[in-house]
């Protein structure tokens, strides 16, 4: 591996980048400070992490095989994929008047989208892996994949007409062309959820996996992938050909996004507001301050380590990450608790239902006995009267 292509691991401060070797695979994961959306620093990053890969393409040889074929994108943060664009920066800049900032934010957005949308113009193939909730940017960003993956239990949609506004990054374009101008339309004027096996129906997800075994399932779709890697590279270039992605197309529509933002009211500025709000419950709730550890925080391989510790790529670890919480693990262990007092839930309303049934029917045997017993008595009276 030369040094370009250990640029591409370089220390983020919103997102946490991993190399897997045996699938030929980058994956890349958001890995938000505050809320599960994206900050300026993540775009930032995410468009370095771009920037790194491109510039270790231009060092590959042509007749090589390079390192690196797909870019998966995933979340480190449980239950949420990616809540969407800035929404407090977003009413600031409003507030302000502040076009330009708005509107440069946008484009970056925009660029991204479009980077992912083609691939970064590279012979790779780009991938999204949603497990939870993906709204509004969130949405965008993984249908500009290649190929959208989501986990059974995965809900996508665009609540932006709660607040007046419109997904506006390039989600009508890659909308429009999947499912249709009026579903594209329907879907975005409704601001529903919508499941992910719906979606799957429409055409939006590719691929549905199991949500207990997401990754694995994303790499037995990548070993099937590169059986006809060839194939499927040129199918996607034809499509990209057939029905191209226009880079001046997603900046005409987000400048139209930027002109309608600068006009919201006050009402609707109150309704964005109240959504950070909900944004900063809903992590706080579900996943509190603890953090997602990907393979990437797994290269220590004894626990007799000092820091500062230079790992396998030369770069220097000051600190020992998976000191830090786990929001798999934490998360999982959530999970088997709820699973297990479920279970005992269960047992003790079996256990109750059996002792109501032999309650029940010891009731109906006395009943019978006592019946039997009149019986007999009423016998032995008409045998003395006829005595």
């Amino acid at each position: 591996m030369n040094s370009s292509f250990l640029k591409i691991f370089r220390e983020y401060q919103e997102l946490s980048v991993r190399y897997d070797e045996d699938h030929q695979a980058i994956w890349y994961y958001f890995s938000p400070t505050h809320r599960p959306c994206f900050s300026l620093t993540m775009l930032q990053e995410i468009r370095q992490m771009f920037q790194d890969v491109t510039d270790y393409f231009e060092t590959v040889e042509s007749d090589a095989e390079p390192a690196i074929r797909y870019l998966v994108l995933v979340s480190q943060v449980p239950g949420i994929f990616n809540l969407g664009g800035d929404l407090a920066l977003f009413s600031k800049l409003i507030k302000e008047k502040n076009r330009e900032l708005l509107f440069d934010y946008a484009k970056l957005c925009v660029e991204l989208c479009y980077l992912n949308a083609v691939n970064l113009h590279l012979p790779i193939t780009t991938m999204s892996l949603v497990e939870g909730t993906a709204l509004g940017g969130g949405f965008e960003s993984a249908m500009a994949s290649n190929i959208l993956i989501a986990t059974e239990n995965a809900e996508m949609g665009f609540p932006e007409i709660r607040f007046n506004l419109f997904p506006g990054m390039s989600a009508y374009s890659f909308l429009a062309r999947s499912c249709g101008m009026l579903t594209a339309e329907k879907m975005i004027v409704s601001g529903e959820t919508y499941k992910a096996n719906k979606l799957h129906e429409m055409g939006v997800v590719h691929v549905l996996v199991d949500s207990e075994n997401a990754q694995e399932s994303v790499e037995k779709y990548i070993r099937q992938h590169r059986r006809s890697g060839n194939g499927r590279r040129a199918i996607q270039m034809a499509s990209q050909r057939y029905h191209p992605i226009d880079h001046q197309e997603l900046i005409d529509i987000t400048e139209i996004w930027v002109d309608a933002a600068l006009r919201l009211e006050d009402r609707d500025l109150r309704m964005m507001d109240r959504l950070v709000k909900a944004q900063y419950r809903k992590m706080s709730t579900e996943n509190g301050n603890s953090f997602l550890r990907t393979r990437q925080d797994r290269r220590f391989y004894t626990h007799n380590i000092t820091f500062p510790f230079l790992d396998w790529s030369g770069q220097t670890i000051m600190y020992d990450r998976r000191k830090q919480g786990d929001r798999r693990a934490e998360s999982d262990r959530r999970k088997n608790a709820d699973r297990r007092h479920d279970q005992d839930r269960r047992h003790d309303m079996t256990r109750l239902q059996d002792e109501d049934r032999r309650k029940a029917s010891n009731r109906r045997k006395d009943n019978d006995r006592r019946k039997e017993c009149d019986r007999r008595e009423g016998q032995d009276d008409n045998l003395l009267n006829q005595a």
